[in-house]
């Protein structure tokens, strides 16, 4: 008597997270940039 098994996947399945986890990060960093620039715009308009 044969038994049936799915084959098993080639892609590895933390692949979805990693990208979710970069994305976060990307986002992050962006922020941060967006903040930065932020804060130096206020100084330079108060010194000016």
């Amino acid at each position: 008597m044969t038994t049936h098994r799915a084959p098993k996947d080639s892609a590895r399945p933390g692949r979805p997270v990693e990208r979710t986890v970069f994305a976060g990060l990307v986002l992050a960093v962006g922020a941060g940039v967006a903040w930065i620039g932020g804060m130096i715009y206020t100084i330079v308009g108060w010194s000016g």
